[in-house]
């Protein structure tokens, strides 16, 4: 069992964002920019969600301890790391693509991924707990 978290200032986080060309604006799904539109506070959710997928990767590494990566750090397509939500607001992960297929084959059989968000203030927090 392995742990990720990361801490997002929501500020910094909206500032990056309003930026044109930004990467952010390449690192959210279309459903998950689609979810944020019907927050009040858009920005703030987004930043949850990128400190989802950050805190996806740290777990991911942790879980790789004393080995390489599975797949190279400037190479992770965020995108593939997509948050949802189930009907009661419930956040989880859906992987796609080449981090799916890279957690598959580098992950134990039957590795589950637990998500929480929370905000608070100028601060957003996510945890993933990563177990088999």
């Amino acid at each position: 069992m392995t742990i990720g978290t990361d801490l997002v200032h929501v500020p910094a986080f909206a500032a990056q964002l309003a930026v044109p060309g930004s990467r952010f604006g390449r690192v959210f799904t279309a459903a998950e920019q689609r979810r944020a539109a019907g927050h009040v506070d858009r920005d703030a959710h987004l930043a949850g969600r990128w400190a989802a997928k950050e805190a996806f990767i740290k777990a991911w590494s942790q879980a790789l301890f004393a080995h390489p990566p599975a797949i190279a750090a400037d190479e992770v397509d965020f995108a593939e790391v997509e948050t949802v939500a189930d009907a009661w607001h419930r956040p989880a992960y859906r992987l796609h693509g080449a981090v799916a297929e890279a957690a598959a084959a580098s992950l134990p059989d039957g590795w589950r991924a637990e998500l929480s968000i929370s905000h608070d203030g100028d601060y957003a927090v996510a945890q993933c707990l990563l177990h088999a």
